[in-house]
Protein backbone atom coordinates (compact mmCIF):
# COMPACT_ATOMS: atom_id res chain seq x y z
CA UNK A 1 0.00 0.00 0.00
CA UNK A 2 1.45 3.38 -1.07
CA UNK A 3 1.34 6.52 1.02
CA UNK A 4 -1.57 8.20 -0.83
CA UNK A 5 -3.81 5.15 -0.49
CA UNK A 6 -2.90 4.83 3.17
CA UNK A 7 -3.78 8.49 3.86
CA UNK A 8 -7.11 8.15 2.10
CA UNK A 9 -8.00 5.04 4.07
CA UNK A 10 -7.05 6.68 7.35
CA UNK A 11 -9.15 9.76 6.55
CA UNK A 12 -12.16 7.56 5.74
CA UNK A 13 -11.89 5.73 9.07
CA UNK A 14 -11.57 9.01 10.99
CA UNK A 15 -14.60 10.47 9.24
CA UNK A 16 -16.64 7.38 10.04
CA UNK A 17 -15.76 7.66 13.74
CA UNK A 18 -16.75 11.32 13.84
CA UNK A 19 -20.07 10.65 12.13
CA UNK A 20 -20.80 7.71 14.45
CA UNK A 21 -20.21 9.96 17.45
CA UNK A 22 -17.62 7.69 19.12
CA UNK A 23 -17.43 8.69 22.76
CA UNK A 24 -14.24 6.83 23.71
CA UNK A 25 -11.69 9.51 24.68
CA UNK A 26 -8.84 7.08 24.08
CA UNK A 27 -7.14 7.79 27.43
CA UNK A 28 -5.35 5.39 29.74
CA UNK A 29 -7.44 2.95 31.75
CA UNK A 30 -6.63 1.56 35.17
CA UNK A 31 -5.78 -2.17 35.35
CA UNK A 32 -6.72 -2.49 38.98
CA UNK A 33 -4.67 -2.63 42.13
CA UNK A 34 -1.01 -3.67 41.73
CA UNK A 35 0.26 -6.20 44.28
CA UNK A 36 3.00 -4.92 46.54
CA UNK A 37 6.45 -6.28 45.69
CA UNK A 38 8.03 -8.34 48.46
CA UNK A 39 11.76 -8.89 48.79
CA UNK A 40 13.35 -12.16 49.94
CA UNK A 41 13.11 -12.98 53.62
CA UNK A 42 16.38 -14.20 55.11
CA UNK A 43 15.87 -17.05 57.56
CA UNK A 44 18.24 -17.59 60.50
CA UNK A 45 20.55 -14.69 59.61
CA UNK A 46 22.75 -15.40 62.65
CA UNK A 47 23.76 -18.91 61.60
CA UNK A 48 27.50 -19.51 62.10
CA UNK A 49 29.66 -20.34 59.10
CA UNK A 50 30.05 -24.09 58.47
CA UNK A 51 33.38 -25.62 59.42
CA UNK A 52 33.48 -28.09 56.52
CA UNK A 53 31.84 -28.33 53.08
CA UNK A 54 29.09 -30.82 52.35
CA UNK A 55 29.90 -34.06 50.60
CA UNK A 56 30.67 -33.45 46.94
CA UNK A 57 28.68 -35.10 44.17
CA UNK A 58 31.29 -36.63 41.89
CA UNK A 59 34.62 -35.14 40.93
CA UNK A 60 34.88 -31.35 40.90
CA UNK A 61 38.51 -31.13 39.90
CA UNK A 62 40.49 -32.45 36.97
CA UNK A 63 42.65 -35.53 37.41
CA UNK A 64 45.62 -36.40 35.20
CA UNK A 65 45.70 -39.87 33.66
CA UNK A 66 49.22 -41.16 32.99
CA UNK A 67 50.34 -43.95 30.70
CA UNK A 68 48.05 -43.19 27.74
CA UNK A 69 49.48 -41.45 24.69
CA UNK A 70 47.19 -39.21 22.64
CA UNK A 71 48.46 -39.15 19.03
CA UNK A 72 48.29 -35.66 17.53
CA UNK A 73 46.17 -34.62 20.52
CA UNK A 74 43.20 -36.42 18.93
CA UNK A 75 41.13 -38.46 21.39
CA UNK A 76 39.48 -40.27 18.46
CA UNK A 77 42.79 -42.11 18.02
CA UNK A 78 42.83 -43.47 21.58
CA UNK A 79 41.25 -46.78 22.60
CA UNK A 80 38.55 -45.90 25.19
CA UNK A 81 39.18 -49.20 27.00
CA UNK A 82 42.85 -48.26 27.48
CA UNK A 83 41.81 -44.89 28.88
CA UNK A 84 39.32 -46.41 31.34
CA UNK A 85 41.74 -49.14 32.40
CA UNK A 86 44.47 -46.62 33.19
CA UNK A 87 42.09 -44.21 34.90
CA UNK A 88 40.40 -46.84 37.10
CA UNK A 89 43.68 -48.22 38.34
CA UNK A 90 45.02 -44.74 39.12
CA UNK A 91 41.83 -42.97 40.23
CA UNK A 92 39.06 -45.01 41.91
CA UNK A 93 36.78 -41.97 41.76
CA UNK A 94 33.61 -42.44 43.81
CA UNK A 95 34.72 -45.93 44.88
CA UNK A 96 37.08 -47.11 47.56
CA UNK A 97 39.81 -49.45 46.39
CA UNK A 98 38.51 -52.03 48.85
CA UNK A 99 34.98 -51.95 47.41
CA UNK A 100 33.91 -55.20 45.79
CA UNK A 101 32.33 -53.35 42.85
CA UNK A 102 35.57 -51.50 42.17
CA UNK A 103 37.75 -54.60 42.33
CA UNK A 104 35.38 -56.56 40.07
CA UNK A 105 35.28 -53.72 37.55
CA UNK A 106 39.08 -53.53 37.39
CA UNK A 107 39.19 -57.30 36.85
CA UNK A 108 36.62 -57.12 34.05
CA UNK A 109 38.55 -54.32 32.35
CA UNK A 110 41.32 -56.86 31.64
CA UNK A 111 38.90 -58.65 29.32
CA UNK A 112 38.47 -55.64 27.03
CA UNK A 113 39.99 -56.35 23.63
CA UNK A 114 41.42 -53.80 21.26
CA UNK A 115 38.07 -53.52 19.48
CA UNK A 116 36.42 -52.61 22.80
CA UNK A 117 34.09 -55.62 22.57
CA UNK A 118 35.74 -57.83 25.15
CA UNK A 119 37.13 -61.33 24.64
CA UNK A 120 34.39 -62.98 26.71
CA UNK A 121 31.67 -60.34 26.56
CA UNK A 122 32.61 -59.14 30.05
CA UNK A 123 34.13 -55.81 29.01
CA UNK A 124 32.19 -53.16 30.96
CA UNK A 125 33.15 -50.23 28.73
CA UNK A 126 30.17 -49.00 26.72
CA UNK A 127 30.27 -47.27 23.35
CA UNK A 128 32.29 -44.06 23.52
CA UNK A 129 30.93 -40.67 22.43
CA UNK A 130 32.73 -37.50 21.43
CA UNK A 131 31.68 -33.88 21.91
CA UNK A 132 33.47 -30.59 22.51
CA UNK A 133 32.35 -29.93 26.08
CA UNK A 134 35.16 -27.55 27.06
CA UNK A 135 34.70 -25.15 24.14
CA UNK A 136 38.30 -25.39 22.89
CA UNK A 137 37.24 -26.62 19.45
CA UNK A 138 38.36 -30.23 20.00
CA UNK A 139 36.24 -33.24 20.84
CA UNK A 140 36.37 -34.64 24.34
CA UNK A 141 35.85 -38.31 25.18
CA UNK A 142 32.73 -39.50 27.05
CA UNK A 143 32.82 -43.04 28.42
CA UNK A 144 30.34 -45.13 30.40
CA UNK A 145 31.39 -48.11 32.48
CA UNK A 146 28.80 -50.57 33.80
CA UNK A 147 29.63 -51.75 37.32
CA UNK A 148 28.54 -54.88 39.21
CA UNK A 149 26.37 -52.84 41.59
CA UNK A 150 24.03 -51.99 38.65
CA UNK A 151 25.36 -48.44 38.46
CA UNK A 152 26.89 -46.61 35.54
CA UNK A 153 30.22 -44.87 36.06
CA UNK A 154 30.48 -41.93 33.64
CA UNK A 155 33.83 -40.31 32.95
CA UNK A 156 34.79 -37.50 30.58
CA UNK A 157 38.34 -36.92 29.32
CA UNK A 158 40.01 -33.94 27.68
CA UNK A 159 43.46 -33.47 26.16
CA UNK A 160 45.69 -30.52 26.88
CA UNK A 161 49.32 -30.32 25.75
CA UNK A 162 49.34 -34.07 25.03
CA UNK A 163 48.27 -34.78 28.60
CA UNK A 164 45.13 -36.90 29.09
CA UNK A 165 42.94 -35.44 31.84
CA UNK A 166 39.77 -36.66 33.49
CA UNK A 167 37.41 -33.68 33.80
CA UNK A 168 34.34 -35.49 35.13
CA UNK A 169 33.53 -38.65 37.07
CA UNK A 170 30.31 -39.81 38.71
CA UNK A 171 28.51 -43.07 39.43
CA UNK A 172 24.79 -43.51 39.90
CA UNK A 173 21.77 -45.68 39.09
CA UNK A 174 21.46 -44.04 35.69
CA UNK A 175 18.25 -44.13 33.66
CA UNK A 176 19.57 -42.22 30.68
CA UNK A 177 22.22 -39.79 29.45
CA UNK A 178 21.73 -36.93 26.99
CA UNK A 179 23.94 -34.39 25.27
CA UNK A 180 22.50 -30.90 24.83
CA UNK A 181 24.98 -28.48 23.32
CA UNK A 182 27.96 -28.54 25.67
CA UNK A 183 25.97 -29.92 28.61
CA UNK A 184 25.77 -33.52 29.76
CA UNK A 185 22.37 -34.36 31.28
CA UNK A 186 22.07 -37.45 33.47
CA UNK A 187 18.77 -38.99 34.57
CA UNK A 188 19.01 -41.20 37.64
CA UNK A 189 16.67 -43.20 39.84
CA UNK A 190 15.15 -41.45 42.85
CA UNK A 191 14.24 -43.11 46.11
CA UNK A 192 10.87 -41.37 45.78
CA UNK A 193 8.57 -43.60 43.71
CA UNK A 194 7.47 -42.04 40.44
CA UNK A 195 10.27 -39.43 40.38
CA UNK A 196 13.78 -39.20 39.00
CA UNK A 197 16.82 -36.96 39.33
CA UNK A 198 18.00 -34.75 36.46
CA UNK A 199 21.55 -33.44 36.82
CA UNK A 200 23.14 -31.09 34.30
CA UNK A 201 26.95 -31.16 34.12
CA UNK A 202 28.65 -28.16 32.51
CA UNK A 203 32.24 -27.14 31.90
CA UNK A 204 33.63 -24.62 34.37
CA UNK A 205 36.65 -22.77 33.00
CA UNK A 206 37.78 -21.61 36.44
CA UNK A 207 37.74 -25.07 38.02
CA UNK A 208 38.92 -26.73 34.78
CA UNK A 209 36.34 -29.49 35.29
CA UNK A 210 32.72 -30.40 34.65
CA UNK A 211 30.47 -29.31 37.53
CA UNK A 212 26.88 -30.32 38.38
CA UNK A 213 25.41 -26.89 37.66
CA UNK A 214 21.75 -27.91 38.04
CA UNK A 215 20.19 -30.76 39.99
CA UNK A 216 16.44 -31.31 40.25
CA UNK A 217 13.90 -34.00 41.04
CA UNK A 218 11.05 -34.33 38.55
CA UNK A 219 8.09 -36.57 37.89
CA UNK A 220 9.02 -39.55 35.70
CA UNK A 221 7.54 -39.53 32.23
CA UNK A 222 6.38 -43.15 32.58
CA UNK A 223 5.00 -42.74 36.10
CA UNK A 224 1.33 -43.66 36.45
CA UNK A 225 -0.91 -40.64 36.41
CA UNK A 226 -3.18 -40.03 39.40
CA UNK A 227 -6.72 -41.25 38.92
CA UNK A 228 -9.15 -38.34 38.71
CA UNK A 229 -12.12 -38.67 41.07
CA UNK A 230 -15.40 -39.56 39.38
CA UNK A 231 -17.83 -36.64 39.34
CA UNK A 232 -20.66 -36.99 41.83
CA UNK A 233 -24.16 -37.32 40.33
CA UNK A 234 -26.15 -34.12 40.02
CA UNK A 235 -28.54 -33.53 42.88
CA UNK A 236 -32.03 -32.11 42.30
CA UNK A 237 -32.50 -28.54 43.37
CA UNK A 238 -34.52 -27.73 46.46
CA UNK A 239 -38.26 -27.95 45.84
CA UNK A 240 -37.99 -30.17 42.77
CA UNK A 241 -39.98 -33.38 42.82
CA UNK A 242 -38.27 -36.75 42.23
CA UNK A 243 -40.11 -37.07 38.92
CA UNK A 244 -38.72 -33.73 37.78
CA UNK A 245 -35.13 -34.72 38.52
CA UNK A 246 -35.47 -38.11 36.83
CA UNK A 247 -36.87 -36.76 33.53
CA UNK A 248 -34.58 -34.94 31.08
CA UNK A 249 -35.37 -31.31 30.40
CA UNK A 250 -37.73 -30.79 27.51
CA UNK A 251 -38.82 -34.46 27.30
CA UNK A 252 -42.36 -35.36 26.30
CA UNK A 253 -44.69 -38.04 27.50
CA UNK A 254 -44.26 -41.55 26.07
CA UNK A 255 -47.32 -40.99 23.85
CA UNK A 256 -46.05 -37.66 22.51
CA UNK A 257 -44.89 -37.26 18.94
CA UNK A 258 -41.55 -35.75 20.07
CA UNK A 259 -40.32 -38.89 21.86
CA UNK A 260 -37.16 -40.46 20.36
Amino acid sequence: MNRSRLSAAAFAVLAALVVAGCGDPGGLRGAGATPTAEGPTHLWPDLPSPSAPAEDYGAIESVKVDGVRVPDGDLHKVDPADVVRADFTQNPGTYERSDSAYRQTVARLKDCAADNSGESGRCPVLKAYYRDLTGDGRDDLIVGVSTPDDNLDIRVYAEEKRQLTQIMEMSDAVLGVELAGRDLIIRAISSLAGYEYHTVWSWDAHQKAMLPTRDEIVRSANAPRPVSPRPSPARPSAGASPSDSASPSGSTSPSGDGAR
